[in-house]
């Protein structure tokens, strides 16, 4: 595939790039910094020799004065290597080092506060239409994701089926984070259903017939392998009573479809609506990311059932979006974004569907889905120039 110029933006210190596998860091690293020296802890040999000697970092750092950049892949692996870092840092403080990793687990345990400040914290995300511009297909990208892993295989359904059997067996059971591979495979099929969806502990644990605790603790083990995130309810100024637990997502589309189980009396509604909706949070959760965390991603939803999708809260302003999988945009899909407005008068109210019109409707800018998405970029509002 082409290379994608991404939007990520490169901070002048040192710092960690995390992101699930397949997200593009090492590509992007390779390409911003041809001339790093590059340690890649993916290679056997390579992991081997400096989790034995941690202090071979050092070494082979000093042997190359001329290399201002050092990149380490999959730092997680070795996380004893950051006090050579720290000591390198403080050291050469003209040197940066690129940590990239797929999971933070191992670093909140180990390490990450040891560089004290010394390297930021940066995400990488799947593909945002806007980066693919042209080549964004929404119907594809609610197959297949946007994993730059799958986005550039031939094969994408292939590369997403193999997908969750490479983080049982390189992620969590290498790091020994479950003892029972079989319950978590299922616990994997079934928190799929929760995609899109309000979070409840209970019932997965219920349909897997395993502990609660342990439920928590799965869900925990997708977070910090990045592969899942919560949104909070919104609650600011709160004029009515809200619910309390959170909306979960799949980080990526393609990977919810890979894990979903489809039988014979699924509805399409009962996916492609999860899908869409899951695609939507997927943009703006990398959005605001790449865009320096300017806002805070909610939902909406109060004990009398008003929900709104997403609330977008921050410093360019207070949006509502609500995601239809519908071609047409009805008056009873607007109403709940005109209860919101109704206790915040200041928002403004977005419908995304997947029709081709654009209306202003009872003060509700409704947007084909796709259009949203390819406008949506860092450093502009969700509906900048829209």
């Amino acid at each position: 595939m082409e290379l994608v110029s991404r939007f990520f933006e490169e901070p002048d210190q040192s710092f960690f790039l995390f992101g699930p596998r397949g997200t593009g860091k090492s590509t992007w690293v390779s390409a911003a910094h041809k001339d790093a020296l590059t340690v890649n802890l993916l290679e056997p040999e390579i992991y081997r020799a400096y989790s034995a000697r941690p202090e071979r970092l050092g070494e082979a750092v000093r042997a190359n004065p001329g290399k201002t950049v050092i990149a380490i892949d999959e730092i997680q692996k070795v996380p004893s290597l950051l006090d050579m870092v720290h000591q390198l840092i403080e050291e050469t403080p003209g040197r940066k080092f690129i940590l990239t990793g797929s999971s933070a687990r191992k670093l909140k345990r180990a390490g990450v506060d040891l560089l004290a400040g010394r390297a930021l914290l940066k995400t990488m995300h799947p593909f945002l239409a806007a980066e693919l511009g042209a080549k964004f297909d929404l119907d594809k990208a609610l197959l297949h994701g946007l994993l730059p892993l799958a986005v550039g295989s031939p094969n994408p359904r292939d590369v997403l089926a193999g997908y969750a059997a490479l983080y049982l067996k390189e992620e969590v059971q290498a790091e020994g984070l479950i003892r029972n591979v079989g319950q978590f495979a299922r616990f994997l099929e079934a928190i799929s259903f929760s995609h899109g969806s309000i979070l409840n502990v209970s019932n997965i644990a219920r349909d897997c017939e395993i502990e609660r605790k342990t439920v928590e603790s799965y869900i925990q083990i997708l977070e910090d392998l990045l592969l899942a995130f919560r949104l909070p309810v919104f609650t600011k100024r709160a004029k009515r009573k809200t619910t309390e637990h959170p909306k979960f997502f799949l980080f990526d589309t393609g990977v919810f479809r890979a894990l979903r189980p489809r039988g014979p009396l699924d509805k399409p509604q009962e996916i492609e609506g999860p899908a869409l909706e899951g695609l939507v949070a997927q943009h703006l959760r990398a959005w605001n990311a790449y865009d320096g965390e300017r806002h805070e991603l909610c939902f909406w939803r109060t004990r009398g059932g008003a929900e709104v999708d997403f609330v977008v809260h921050g410093e360019r302003g207070l949006w509502a979006i609500e995601v239809k999988n519908d071609r047409k945009a009805r008056d009873e899909d607007l109403r709940y974004l005109r209860s919101f407005l109704q206790d915040y008068p200041e928002a403004r109210a977005i419908l995304l569907y997947r029709g081709k019109e654009r209306l202003l409707r009872n003060g509700v800018l409704c947007l084909p889905c796709g259009d949203f998405l390819k406008n949506l970029a860092p450093g502009k509002s969700p509906d900048e120039g829209l």
